[in-house]
C-alpha cells in the first residue's frame, strides 16, 4: 500500500513539474508535507457570520454555553440606512452569573474587509483585553465595549472576537437592530434571521486545535517542508450544530478556531507563511525561549495572496498527496529563523481565504 502511495505522489509530482514548466521558465522547487500530531481541546465555540450580507433586522445568530467559550462574529450592514449590532447576555438561571473576558479583539465598522479581519486579529493576539459581566437571576445585559464600533453606515462591516468563561449557563444573542430602537425591547419581537446560502454560523465543540511535529525537522536532510492549515485534507474543517434549528453545519475555513502550532527542529531554520486560496491579511503569535511577540502577516502590506494562481487539478492532485512547489511568485510572509522549540498562535483571519501553507527552510 506504501509503495503505491509513492508511486502516486512521484507520478503527481511529475505532472505538478510539467505544468509549472508550460506556464513559466522560473526555478522550482519541491517541498514536501511533514507529519503531525493533531488535537482538539477547549470549550464552546459560538460562531456568528450568516447571514455575512445583513438585508433586514433580526437576530442573527443564539445559542447557550457555559464554561469556557469564544464567541466570533463577522457582518456587514447591508441596507441602505444606519444599523446597530449587538451583544446580548442573558443569564437563564435563578443564580447570579458573571461572565470573566480573557481576551478579544473588535475592530471599528469599516468598508475595508482586509482591515478590519487584520486590526481584529492582531488585537486578539496580542492579547491585553479583558472585561467581567455580572448578571443577576434571568437578567439580559446589552455588551457594547466600544458602543460607537457597533453603529454600522451602510456597507460597513463589524468583527470581532472574544475568550470568555461564564460561571453558569448563559443565552448569547447577536442582532441587527434600529439605530433607534431599544436593543432589549427590540430583542422581545424580533425574528430569527435564516442562513444565507454559505451557512458559516453554528456552534463548534473543541474550539482549540495543537498540531505538533512528529519528529523535529532537520533543514540539511529534509530541505524545504510545510503543513497546511484548513484544507480539509490535511487539516479537517470542525462539524457543528446550528442552534437555531438543530441542522448540522460546516466551519469552512475553521474560522474562530484557535491553533497552537508546536515545532522543534535541529538547525537553525526560516519560517513563512504562504496564502493558497487568495487575499490574505492577518497576524499571528510567537512563543521562543521566553521571547514573545505578533507578527503580521504580511507585514510590510494590508494584504497579499492576490499574486496566487488558482491551482490547476494536477497542483492539487499533488498537494493532497503531500507534495507542494516553492516557485519565483509564490508568496511568503517572513515569520523568523528559529532553532530549538518555537510555538506559534494562529487562527484563521476573517476575510481572508484559506487553506495557507506553513513553510520550512534552510535560512539559505
Amino acid at each position: 500500500m506504501n509503495f503505491v502511495k509513492n508511486f502516486f505522489a512521484t507520478i503527481a509530482a511529475s505532472i505538478f513539474f510539467l505544468c509549472a514548466s508550460t506556464t513559466e521558465a522560473y526555478p522550482s522547487s519541491v517541498m514536501h508535507k511533514l507529519e503531525v500530531f493533531s488535537n482538539d481541546s477547549g470549550g464552546t465555540l459560538i460562531f456568528s457570520d450568516s447571514p455575512e450580507y445583513v438585508r433586514r433586522n433580526g437576530i442573527l445568530y443564539t445559542d447557550t454555553v457555559a464554561g469556557d467559550a469564544r464567541l466570533l462574529f463577522y457582518h456587514l450592514n447591508d441596507t441602505g440606512v444606519r444599523k446597530k449590532f449587538a451583544i446580548i447576555f442573558e443569564n437563564t438561571t435563578n443564580k447570579k452569573t458573571v461572565i470573566n473576558i480573557t481576551r478579544g479583539g473588535l475592530s471599528a465598522p469599516n468598508k475595508n474587509y482586509f482591515s478590519v479581519g487584520k486590526i481584529t486579529q492582531t488585537m486578539y493576539m496580542e492579547n491585553d483585553f479583558s472585561d467581567r459581566i455580572e448578571l443577576d437571576v434571568y437578567e439580559r445585559k446589552i455588551y457594547q465595549p466600544n458602543e460607537k464600533y457597533f453603529l454600522l453606515k451602510p456597507g460597513q462591516l463589524i468583527h470581532g472576537v472574544c475568550d470568555f468563561f461564564a460561571d453558569n449557563p448563559v443565552k448569547i444573542y447577536l442582532m441587527m437592530y434600529p439605530e433607534a430602537a431599544d436593543p432589549l425591547q427590540f430583542l422581545n419581537r424580533a425574528e430569527i434571521l435564516p442562513r444565507d446560502e454559505l451557512g458559516l454560523r453554528g456552534t463548534f465543540k473543541q474550539m482549540n486545535r495543537t498540531l505538533t511535529l512528529k519528529k523535529p525537522y532537520d533543514a540539511q536532510r529534509d530541505g524545504l517542508c510545510y503543513i497546511s492549515i484548513g484544507d480539509n485534507i490535511n487539516d479537517l474543517f470542525k462539524h457543528g450544530i446550528d442552534a437555531t434549528d438543530g441542522s448540522e453545519v460546516i466551519n469552512y475555513g475553521n474560522y474562530g478556531i484557535n491553533y497552537t502550532l508546536n515545532f522543534r527542529t535541529k538547525f537553525l531554520t526560516r519560517f513563512c507563511l504562504s496564502p493558497l486560496g487568495g487575499h490574505y491579511a492577518g497576524a499571528l503569535r510567537y512563543e521562543y525561549y521566553g521571547e514573545s511577540g505578533v507578527i503580521q502577516t504580511p507585514d510590510k502590506k494590508l494584504y497579499f495572496g492576490d499574486r496566487t494562481p488558482p491551482e490547476t487539478p494536477a497542483v492539487a492532485l499533488a498537494r493532497a498527496e503531500g507534495i507542494s512547489l516553492m516557485k519565483e511568485g509564490t508568496e511568503l510572509s517572513e515569520l523568523g529563523n528559529y532553532r530549538g522549540h518555537v510555538r506559534f498562535e494562529y487562527s484563521p483571519p476573517g476575510a481572508s481565504n484559506l487553506p495557507v501553507n506553513i513553510v520550512l527552510m534552510p535560512t539559505n
